[in-house]
């Protein structure tokens, strides 16, 4: 099977990027990031991938001039005026979340087969005044697009991280069989995550912040402050590869998959019509939010 083609949006340092090729089954054709330092990183590690600056002024026809063709558009798109911590402002044009429309502005005109989105969890519960608008207006841009949708908040703590690290995560796809479950996910008893990715962060942290005998935080590391803001910034990779795995596995079994009814008769089922990318996920009891 051949690679699925990602684009990063809002790519960070890239955390998306490295879960998914992670699983073998996708590659990064292209990132877009406008931060300074975040740029330094992915042009280390991806040293072949183009990086475009701007979310804003990026389009398919640049893209498609530029020979690159896109199956999966990834991005976490700012929260600081979704979060608890932050204004509150909501995602209406204008804000730094509001940057939500172009993901779908670039997803109408690509029309990849997936679409997925990583943010804070009050992106479900807000803005207070109205609970739940926010969440609503973003299915409802990619129901407008034609796309199903699944939701689940992933914890770090899940994967072996020290800390909760909540997030909601949405994988849009154009699934014939339609939605089997929303929810709040989690791996069944962490023990495969465990085993695959347990302290992966940490190690993470420890290498990139020293610490001083007495505690604290060496003075000397280069870049310290925008280590420290990218870090802060990223999304953990081990969630983006238990994700980019499941809808491997969904490609997978598509291959001897029924017909969809919305075919007409006779038709042969489109390949190119993404399956459900969460079908074979192992999942067990809501997540309660009582483990550290």
């Amino acid at each position: 099977m051949e690679k699925l083609r990602v684009l990063d949006l809002f790519a960070g340092i890239g955390g998306f990027s490295l879960g998914l090729e992670r699983t073998g089954g996708f590659e990064t054709v292209a990132f877009c990031e406008i931060e300074k330092f975040p740029k330094q990183v992915l042009r280390k590690h991806w040293p072949e991938v183009p990086i475009y600056d701007d979310v804003r002024t990026l389009t398919a026809e640049r893209l498609a001039a530029d020979g690159i063709a896109v199956d999966c558009i990834t991005g976490g798109f700012p929260c600081q005026d979704i979060s608890t911590a932050g204004r509150q402002a909501g995602i209406a044009d204008g804000t730094r979340s509001g940057l939500w429309s172009e993901i779908v502005r670039l997803a109408g005109d690509l029309r990849p087969p997936y679409i997925i989105v990583e943010n804070v969890a009050a992106l479900l519960s807000g803005p207070s005044e109205r609970p739940g608008a926010w969440f609503g207006r973003v299915l409802g841009d990619l129901a407008s697009l034609g796309y199903d949708a699944e939701w689940h908040c992933i914890p770090a703590s899940h994967l072996g991280a020290h800390h909760q690290r909540d997030r909601i995560w949405i994988i849009a796809h154009t699934n014939p069989y339609g939605l089997r479950f929303q929810g709040v996910w989690r791996a069944a008893g962490g023990s495969w995550a465990e085993v695959q990715f347990a302290r992966l962060v940490q190690v993470a942290l420890q290498s990139a912040i020293p610490a001083r005998s007495g505690g604290g935080i060496h003075d000397g590391v280069p870049d310290r402050a925008h280590r420290l803001k990218a870090l802060g910034n990223a999304v953990v990779p081990q969630i983006p590869e238990l994700i980019g795995r499941a809808i491997l596995a969904a490609l997978q079994d598509s291959r001897t998959a029924r017909p969809s009814r919305a075919c007409a008769a006779g038709e042969a089922f489109d390949p190119r019509v993404s399956p459900n990318p969460l079908q074979n996920v192992s999942h067990d009891a809501p997540y309660t939010g009582d483990r550290a």
